[in-house]
């Protein structure tokens, strides 16, 4: 059980009510992690900004790449809810997670998140050199902020105990 509850739509502020309403127009659903976060509007903003750095990226990595490293960090963090959300975003390409062989450039992004995770201070020079070989140095940063906040994504669902979105079910072994 979630030890912070979703807010209630109907007793919730007007703010947090148009936070949720703006929510739901951009991006066409709400999840249990976001009407856990919408008790703080500020909160919620700021984990959306995922959104923004995802965008920030993409000249330099396409959805799979994002999604890749994206399961890589909640699987590190151990997260069932951020990694179902991932698995579905490949199913709902078309694309069974299961069957995925990793380029090499994908391959070093799941080594990246992999290695943030098990410990930010000793990512190892070789991942490091790839990366730096591979994009530049705003995608650089971009990619390291992209990560910050999914790792935060995992930690918060983790810690919080967000209530498993039923959808994400199917998606988990």
């Amino acid at each position: 059980m979630s030890h912070i509850p979703q807010i209630d739509y109907d007793t919730a502020s007007q703010t947090i009510r148009d936070a949720h309403d703006e929510e739901v127009r951009v991006r066409g659903r709400m999840t249990n992690m976001k009407r856990t976060l919408l008790h703080s509007p500020v909160a919620h903003r700021i984990y959306a900004e995922w959104f923004t750095l995802r965008e920030e990226l993409r000249p330099a990595l396409d959805d799979r790449a994002i999604w890749l490293l994206s399961h890589a960090i909640s699987e590190a963090m151990q997260s069932p809810i951020a990694m179902g959300f991932f698995r579905r975003a490949f199913a709902n390409s078309g694309v069974d997670f299961h069957a995925v062989v990793p380029t090499a450039d994908e391959q070093r992004l799941i080594d990246f998140g992999r290695a943030i995770v098990a410990n930010s201070n000793a990512v190892p020079a070789e991942i490091w050199d790839g990366l730096k070989a591979r994009y530049d140095n705003a995608a650089l940063v971009n990619l390291v902020a992209f990560a910050g906040i999914m790792v935060a994504t995992a930690l918060f669902n983790n810690v919080v105990e967000v209530e498993f979105d039923p959808e994400l079910a199917p998606f988990i072994d």
